[in-house]
């Protein structure tokens, strides 16, 4: 077992500890970013002047009359920049635009003593503006040629040849839906300039550092001149890792040119209005089965919605490609990625980053094809499945597929899938009008950053003389448990007790250079630089412990807080261990860095190892029908995960059940819309507020929930054998999804697969299960040659004489 991985003598890592923050929160007093301001003198503060208009170039833009306004100090416009006019690393999101490019873009921030005179002073600022076409959908994105960024083509293979050698050739497409993070704190920062002309923000962001060199751009500054602090998020799911920037750097620019403190925080209609989403996909494929139902071929084509401008939409596709596997084996796949740039905000990184979306395209096809094939869905997946020497259609080997196995087994166990597959069945013989389906779906999914220097951590790790520990580190704290896993790293590498450990906020000047909290990494990276850290700090101690027990240094033990010699009774309480260190001119402070090794990808092939290790999963859940209404219920859900040796077994769990509760609300509930109609509110978002976008709340959680950790499964090369938990687990909810299909399919006679549109609402439920009753879009038909192929779909002849059965899903949308 590597050094990293191994773990010592009684730990603190593994314990089931509470979040560190818990007791604060659920009190009220734990701080996030706005709560600042009430402790800040003289606040001024922000509000966007937002143009709605989904297209238009500003001819003309009158500040004046908001000056007039009571209370209102200054208006912020693109000529008060000193630095750069962009909020984006791409340098193609201007801070102050003089294009919209979306409906409710910002063209402006007015400053005033209170909120309320900000909102007025934005109202009676004047634009005119040329309004210019638009596109708001996808399709029309499409029909356009609108497409932004890279073009990436991910190939394995002969994909020909493996067509040729197919019994079973299926071609379809669907398209789904993107995602609003709906996080509980909007976005918000908090700027000041202090005596020495040092800016200090406050920020609700994933990624401090590069929000420090954003704001350090547009001011025209250094990065050593500005200073980056998150305390805390109230959520993040990826909207904060790039979101933020743009609104610090307003506050930091009416700082600068006030001299006064300015409080961005959005409410909820802007924040939904103004900030991106998870990016929804379009995809065309054609897929290849031998005669035993294994995949032979795999060609397609996924479009994302990048909207206005490309964010970290072309990492996003990346990883979708590299997604598109899942847990199966696709010999022969081709592949391409594009971004359509359409005029809605710009879509940005969201839980999974692009893997769910890649996912879902093969999950969608094996649950689509599974009834063509006259296969049970569980069977054709089960078929599929990785084995040992094989690799991703990019190249990286798949060294742990018996995992893929082990996680499905176990949930198959766990979940009594056979006694109940049976009493299902019964059921709904028993039931015409309302139906159960119970379905299986694994998960494999890779860690590490796309983006290869990303994947780097630091800390800086404190020993103060009376035997407390500071730690800090680059990662951000968004409820996740990151920081209590930090503590408890620390904790067990000194081999002190918990209590002894304390937290410092997250901030660029004291670790720089940090990578976004994000990627499922933030444990990974920065626990391995707080171990690092801590390492150097007990290595230390251990030299001074050995002359005071008369020991070898190698042979000294720290554990729970007492160094101890082995093969003697002496011993040395930590306290003492540290005053001695600190008499004897000992560095009781050090800096911990890890890189991750043995990553390796070149974007323009699209091949190498771009991901550490895969972390897998696997979910069976149970959902009930009305065949009346398509409302459904979800009875029950099993989970078997894979998180490596637990560093903290109840933040893991809670991770696992929050992660596929999200995933269930973007796959079944989350169904954003805009005005896409010619009227003057054309590409106006109508799902704004609370009421119009249902998020899950309990009553859309299982009857019964169960969750497993898989045993015995440490990961050999991660800080103490633990696996990356945050995104993984809401792909686990494709198991929904995929049971809601089943559950329409057995209104109709048997035999037949449905199409289901995503978010598979209760009405996309209720049209699947009326497709259903008339007998399936799909249903299997005997055909010449013995291949299955659709009912009422458009099937031909191709030139080697096979079926080609056309499986064109409807629009998701």
């Amino acid at each position: 077992m590597s050094r990293l991985s191994e773990r010592p003598e009684k730990p603190v890592v593994g314990l089931p500890v509470p979040h560190e923050s818990a007791v604060l929160h659920v009190t009220g007093a734990a701080l996030y970013t706005d709560d600042l301001i009430h402790r800040t003198k003289d606040v001024l503060h922000a509000y966007p002047v937002q143009v709605m208009k989904a297209h238009g170039r500003i001819t003309a833009l009158r500040t004046g009359p908001a000056l007039a306004v009571p209370g209102v100090v200054r208006v912020l416009t693109g000529a008060d920049v000193p630095g750069v006019n962009d909020a984006g690393m791409k340098h193609d999101e201007p801070l102050f635009p003089d294009e919209v490019m979306f409906h409710g873009h910002a063209v402006a921030w007015v400053l005033a003593e209170t909120l309320e005179a900000a909102r007025l002073g934005a109202a009676a600022v004047e634009v005119d503006v040329d309004e210019q076409p638009s596109l708001i959908t996808l399709q029309e994105a499409i029909a356009a040629g609108s497409l932004h960024g890279a073009r990436p083509v991910m190939l394995t293979g002969d994909v020909d040849a493996g067509f040729a050698d197919s019994a079973h050739v299926f071609t379809g497409e669907l398209q789904f839906s993107d995602q609003e993070h709906f996080y509980l704190e909007t976005h918000a920062a908090l700027a000041y300039v202090d005596e020495a002309e040092q800016v200090f923000v406050q920020s609700s962001t994933q990624h401090p550092s590069e929000t420090q060199e954003i704001v350090a751009h547009v001011l025209g500054l250094h990065s050593h001149e500005v200073t980056v602090q998150c305390l805390r998020m109230g959520g993040g799911f990826g909207g904060k890792e790039m979101q933020p920037h743009g609104f610090a750097a307003v506050a930091a620019l009416g700082a600068r040119l006030t001299g006064r403190p300015v409080r961005v925080r959005l409410n909820r209609t802007q924040d939904l209005t103004m900030s991106g989403k998870r990016h929804g996909f379009h995809a065309e494929w054609r897929i290849g089965f031998d005669a035993d139902g294994r995949i032979q071929a795999l060609d397609a084509t996924l479009t994302a919605d990048g909207g206005w401008s490309l964010d970290l939409s072309e990492p996003v596709v990346a990883r979708a490609l590299c997604h598109v596997d899942n847990t199966y084996w696709i010999p022969n796949a081709r592949i391409t990625g594009r971004i359509a740039r359409t005029n809605k905000v710009s879509n940005t990184a969201f839980r999974g980053f692009g893997g769910p979306q890649g996912m879902l395209v093969i999950e969608d096809i094996m649950g689509r094809c599974a009834p063509l094939l006259g296969l049970d869905p569980m069977e054709l997946r089960e078929r599929n499945f990785y084995r040992q020497g094989q690799a991703t259609p990019y190249g990286q080997p798949v060294l742990q597929p018996e995992r893929i196995s082990a996680v499905w087994r176990q949930v198959k166990e766990n979940a009594g899938i056979a006694d109940r597959r049976r009493e299902i069945d019964a059921f709904n013989a028993a039931h015409p009008n309302t139906k159960r389906a119970l379905a299986i779906t694994g998960l494999k999914f890779g860690i590490s950053f796309n983006l290869t220097a990303f994947n780097q951590g630091g800390a800086l790790v404190l020993i103060y003389k009376d035997g407390s520990v500071l730690i800090n580190h680059g990662g951000t704290e968004m409820g996740q448990g990151l920081h209590t896993k930090m503590l408890q790293v620390a904790a067990t590498t000194l081999g002190i007790p918990l209590h002894k450990v304390r937290l410092a906020p997250t901030r660029t000047d004291k670790v720089p250079n940090t990578s976004a909290t994000a990627a499922s990494a933030g444990t990974d990276l920065n626990g391995a630089a707080v171990k690092n850290a801590c390492e150097q700090l007990r290595e230390r101690l251990q030299q001074v412990a050995a002359t005071r027990l008369g020991s070898n240094a190698a042979d000294v033990r720290i554990v729970e807080g007492v160094a101890r010699g082995l093969g003697s009774d002496e011993e040395l309480a930590w306290d003492d261990l540290v005053r001695t260190a600190y008499l004897q001119r000992v560095q009781l402070s050090a800096a911990g860095f890890y890189r991750t090794e043995g990553l390796h990808w070149d974007a323009k092939t699209f091949r190498g190892s771009p991901f550490k290790y895969f972390a897998h999963g696997a979910a069976a859940a149970e959902v009930e029908v009305d065949g009346f209404t398509g409302a459904y219920r979800i009875r029950r859900v099993d989970i078997v995960h894979d998180v490596g040796d637990s560093l903290s077994p109840m933040i893991d769990i809670g991770q696992v059940e929050g992660g596929f509760v999200q995933g269930a609300g973007w796959l079944t509930l989350e169904d954003l819309r805009w005005d896409v109609g010619d009227g003057p509110s054309r590409g106006r978002l109508l799902t704004q507020a609370a009421s119009t976008y249902k998020i899950p709340s309990f009553s859309e959680m299982p009857a019964e929930f169960n969750v497993t950790l898989l045993k015995n499964a440490g990961e050999e090369g991660a800080v103490y054998g633990s696996k990356a938990v945050g995104e993984p687990p809401l792909m686990l909810a494709f198991s929904v999804r995929e049971a809601l299909r089943q559950a329409a399919a057995a209104v109709g006679p048997g035999g037949a697969g449905v199409k289901l549109a995503s978010p598979a609402t209760p009405e996309a439920v209720y049209w699947a299960i009326q497709a259903a009753r008339r007998g399936g879009v799909s249903r299997i038909g005997s055909t010449p040659d013995g291949s299955a192929a659709e009912g009422h779909a458009r099937n031909g002849h191709a030139a080697d004489g096979r079926i080609r059965a056309d499986a064109a899903a409807s629009n998701g949308a």
